[in-house]
Formats: C-alpha cells, structure tokens, sequence
C-alpha cells in the first residue's frame, strides 16, 4: 500500500465520519490542511511551508492526487 492510499483510506473515514455528524467536507478539509501545517512546522520555515502549498495550489488537477513535494 503506498502513502497516498494509507492516508486516503484514513482521510475517507473521517469524511464518513464527518457525514455521520453533519459535517461538511470543507469544514474537514480546513481541518486536515491545518493538520497538515502543524506537521510541515516541524523543522520547516514558514516561507519553506507557504512554498510547498504555493506550489501545490498551482499545480492542481483533478485527475492527479495532490503531492506535496519541497520546492
């Protein structure tokens, strides 16, 4: 299983989860993309950090899954 698909599968059950308690999917991706900070903030500028999202905000796609790769 790649690193993508475990979190997938985790990020999926927290959806359903959400869905379970009227929770709406953007409310739970705000949710995950702090998340995401707070693990970027180790060890990482905020520069580095703004870099990364910068980057991924314009490199979307809908047929490719988000990957967050150092600038």
């Amino acid at each position: 299983m790649s690193t993508y698909q475990l979190v997938r599968r985790h990020v999926e059950a927290a959806l359903s989860e959400a869905a379970d308690k009227k929770i709406a999917e953007d409310v739970v991706a705000r949710c995950l993309l702090s998340e995401a900070i707070r693990l970027f903030k180790n060890g990482r500028s905020n520069d580095d950090i703004a870099a990364e999202l910068t980057a991924a905000a314009e490199n979307l796609d809908d047929d490719t899954p988000l990957v967050f790769m150092r600038p």
